[in-house]
């Protein structure tokens, strides 16, 4: 679904651009050094928008510092009170996200659009199942899909009503199958671009099994321009998940991706331990590269085949396969800085 163009700062969404990564930093933004320190982690990680909590006036002025030390764009995060948007842009949010319908009466958004027309800076329009108006679960008997995308289409209009549609719109809820139908039912209705996701998903355990079948299920269909696994846990988890989410649809290239036998019977190392240590290991690569990780050298080799390169357990030994052959076989306390190794080569190989 090809959606209007929108500058965020120095990334640009919807039309032709790639999905981005989007995600939101857990410490108080009034705390510039423990702010800074998570969002570079987070960039390091591959976070292509980060999300900021304005709760306070001390944390909108917060913002200006805390830009002054990031290098990707920064969405501050607004609710209830407008003149914490407008002191968000005046010191340098890049975007800022609301709900028109807690910032108050007309007059209180009209401020807050006028400051953001000023500037050119965009407005996330952001509707949760848990913030749907009395009058909406009323028509609709609850919360539902229907009502979601009528409650965000309402405000998107009160805003192009006075005259600006530098918009994103987000609807969130954290019943998959609704939010998926929402999604699919909001496409067809307008072209702002989209940020995705299953909001309140849980723990990184639920939490990225509902995201991948939601974000799965509505990436799929082309839908969304930026996404963010929202898991309760450290921010860089929502990282890796949703570059493994955007991967696996084919929707991005660009870093290892670590596949791994489930082990059985014959396995005679740690091998779970060990592709975690891959994972973790291959994390700084930057190569677009397979990597099989396999408990036996019985059907190592073979299940390896699809992958460039892989590693293969045995009893004090292994093996390091390319493309299906065996290269070579070292002792297993030497397979983790034997793969590196290789890895890095390839690198360099790449790079010349």
């Amino acid at each position: 679904m090809k959606t209007k163009e929108v500058r965020i700062g120095n990334r640009v969404i919807g039309a032709d651009h790639p999905i981005l990564i989007q995600s939101m930093t857990n410490t108080k933004t009034e705390n510039v050094a423990d702010t800074v320190a998570q969002i570079q982690k987070l960039t390091a990680a591959g976070c292509d928008i980060i999300r900021c909590a304005v709760p306070t006036m001390e944390a909108a002025a917060a913002l200006r510092e805390i830009k002054k030390q990031i290098e990707i764009p920064l969405v501050a995060d607004i609710h209830f009170d407008y003149r914490l948007a407008i002191a968000a842009m005046e010191n340098g949010a890049d975007k800022i996200r609301i709900n028109p319908g807690n910032i108050g009466d007309e007059g209180r958004v009209r401020a807050v659009v006028t400051e953001a027309k000023e500037r050119g800076i965009p407005i996330r329009v952001g509707v949760n199942s848990g913030s749907l108006e009395k009058d909406l679960l009323e028509k609709y008997h609850g919360v539902t899909a229907e009502a979601l995308v009528e409650s965000a289409l309402d405000k998107v209009k009160l805003i192009e009503d006075m005259g600006y549609d530098n918009l994103v719109i987000s609807i969130k809820s954290s019943d998959v199958m609704m939010c998926v139908k929402a999604h699919e039912l909001i496409a067809k209705q307008t072209d702002h671009p989209l940020h995705v996701g299953i909001t309140e998903s849980g723990t990184v355990t639920s939490g990225n099994i509902k995201s991948a079948i939601g974000l799965g299920l509505i990436l799929n269909q082309g839908i969304g321009d930026t996404i963010r696994v929202s898991l309760t846990g450290d921010p860089t988890e929502e990282i890796k998940s949703a570059k493994i989410i955007l991967r696996t649809l084919g929707l991005r290239k660009g870093g290892i991706e670590v596949v791994s036998c489930p082990t059985c019977g014959r396995t005679r190392i740690d091998l779970i331990g060990l592709a975690n240590q891959v994972e973790n290991m291959v994390a700084d690569i930057p190569l677009d590269l397979k990597v099989a990780v396999m408990g036996c050298v019985v059907n190592g080799p073979g299940e390896a085949r699809e992958a460039d390169i892989g590693i293969a357990g045995g009893v004090g030994e292994g093996l390091i396969i390319k493309h299906g052959e065996i290269y070579k076989k070292v002792p297993e306390a030497e397979l983790l800085p034997a793969l590196r190794e290789e890895l890095l080569h390839w690198e360099q190989e790449k790079e010349k």
